[in-house]
């Protein structure tokens, strides 16, 4: 019946900091005693520091965190993010892309837009009839105005940023304004209870540091979680071949160069290409297979890719990333919890990593054990809802490749073999040849994407769903027809009345939001 006040997050980073601040946050919020939250991390150990695409949800983290946005902006580089554009993922020419948006169809609670759009308006893209996102991002267009308050938007938006600029601010805000203890020291053991659990965490540079909670921030080392519990990696390569980044910081012209307010992912033969548009650089990297392109043919790749943008790649370092695509076979084991990338990762396609971390975080800040009693009911719900959320993840990401039409290298050809493709996706995919995806596919009251994302790329890459044979009634055609009717009227507003995005954020930089 031990009550559970000492919280020890071991390793910094994104993962440890957002976790240690949102806990904080939480506690101090509605304990009359917060938890004691203490944060190791070695001095010696660099964090990765490219994860540099996050979910909308990142709003209401830092906002429950009591992070001002203006300050966040200023300070982590950031720009805002309205979704991710695909090109050369269906057919490999210059003119196939599509989007995944991060605004919902019209009147998606309500009313599927999909038989419709298949029925009476498929000219145009998906998304582009269907929300005003599509729209904004090609007109290079930020999601909000300078006069609209922190956090608030007028059309959905998430972040880009500077991952090593980012855990530096939470790390400040955290110490300064949430009460978290700072150490800097190496673990060089641990001291386990008869049962297994960790009593406390051996450093060289401060000793001994007992806690009743311990959360797994080590990275891939997984230092407690796969280390002291010796929890077992799962990998998933078979379904998800992508192993090898190749990261690289582009500079802009200068800084009066347009920012991009969206993701741009571009189709490689053995991977893709990301693109980001920070307020001072763009973030470049390629990831692929190991399996179907050598590194030398990976970095000539990135290279030229950065050289068709007008920049000299040979003046730029290439930073080269191994990945284990995978997960633990459970992340809550006794009093310890894996979150970030000791818990697992697959690939930075969909920005899902931050996001896992993020929801992880909020997950045990929400239903903290009172006890030790207590925490084993915690740890069943917690694993069983994350492994659930983790193979959602993988069968999204691998919807990507499924639908590819692409022949032009064997990487395309072998993510579309039957027995890579994880038997949930074919179930899921078998049965949107019939009828388009919709809330029910999906059981669970918080989808990590909802039926929205997988209508985006469904259709955006050009699945087709047979028509009912029932037909469409009167009465839904025209329901479809006025939210499509409004989709333009919404569009024609923003594009008249919302500024660029790199206008917005020079303003944001020099004068600040509205506070909330």
């Amino acid at each position: 019946m031990r009550p559970i006040s000492k919280i020890v997050i071991v390793g910094g980073g994104t993962a440890g900091w957002l976790t240690a601040g949102t806990i904080a946050a939480v506690s101090r919020a509605q304990d009359a005693h917060p938890l004691q939250i203490t944060l190791v991390e070695s001095p010696n150990v660099p964090i990765i520091g490219v994860g540099e695409g996050t979910w909308p949800t990142m709003r209401r983290t830092l906002k429950r965190m009591g992070v001002r946005e203006t300050d966040f902006i200023r300070q982590c580089e950031a720009s805002f993010k309205q979704g991710a554009k695909f090109a050369r993922w269906v057919t490999g020419d210059a003119d196939d892309f599509y989007y995944h948006p991060l605004v919902l169809p019209q009147g998606y609670f309500e009313t599927n837009l999909v038989p419709y759009w298949l029925e009476k308006t498929n000219d145009r893209s998906f998304s582009s009839r269907v929300c005003p996102q599509e729209h904004l991002c090609e007109a290079g267009l930020a999601p909000k105005k300078i006069t609209t308050a922190e956090y608030d938007a007028v059309a959905n938006y998430a972040y880009h940023l500077d991952a090593g600029k980012f855990a530096p601010f939470l790390q400040s805000h955290c110490i300064e304004n949430l009460d978290v203890n700072h150490v800097l020291a190496d673990v060089t053991g641990v001291r386990a209870l008869n049962n297994g659990d960790i009593a406390a965490i051996e450093t060289q540079q401060a000793g001994e540091i007992s806690g009743d909670l311990f959360i797994d921030c080590t990275g891939m080392r997984s230092l407690l979680l796969g280390g002291h519990f010796g929890v077992p990696f799962k990998s998933c390569k078979d379904v998800l071949f992508i192993d090898r980044a190749l990261a690289m910081q582009v500079p802009y012209e200068d800084l009066a160069s347009p920012v991009v307010s969206h993701t741009i992912s571009t189709a490689q033969k053995a991977g893709w290409i990301w693109d980001i548009g920070l307020q001072s650089r763009r973030g470049i990297g390629h990831v692929y297979s190991s399996s179907h392109c050598s590194d030398d043919l990976a970095e000539n790749r990135l290279r030229a890719y950065v050289r068709s943008l007008g920049h000299d790649p040979d003046a730029l370092a290439a930073r080269k990333i191994s990945i284990e695509p995978g997960h633990r076979e459970k992340f809550w084991a006794g009093n310890c919890v894996a979150v970030g990338l000791s818990a697992g990762f697959l690939e930075p396609l969909e920005a899902s990593a931050i996001l896992l971390i993020e929801i992880a975080a909020q997950f045990i800040a929400e239903q903290m054990p009172a006890s030790r009693s207590a925490m084993d009911v915690v740890a069943r719900r917690f694993n069983e809802t994350f492994l659930y959320r983790w193979a959602r993840i993988i069968d999204f990401l691998k919807l990507h490749y499924v639908l590819s039409k692409r022949d032009d290298d064997p990487f395309w050809i072998d993510n579309r073999r039957e027995e890579t493709v994880p038997e949930s996706l074919r179930d899921l995919l078998e049965l949107w040849h019939y009828q388009p995806p919709w809330h029910d596919d999906f059981d669970r009251a918080v989808e990590v994407f909802p039926a929205a994302s997988y209508q985006y790329v469904l259709y955006g890459m050009g699945f087709h769903t047979e028509a009912s044979p029932r037909g469409l009634s009167p009465n839904l055609a025209s329901q479809a027809a006025t939210l499509m009717e409004r989709n333009e009227v919404e569009v024609r507003t923003m594009l008249g009345t919302l500024s660029p995005n790199r206008e917005l954020l020079d303003k944001i930089v020099r004068y600040g939001l509205a506070k909330v």
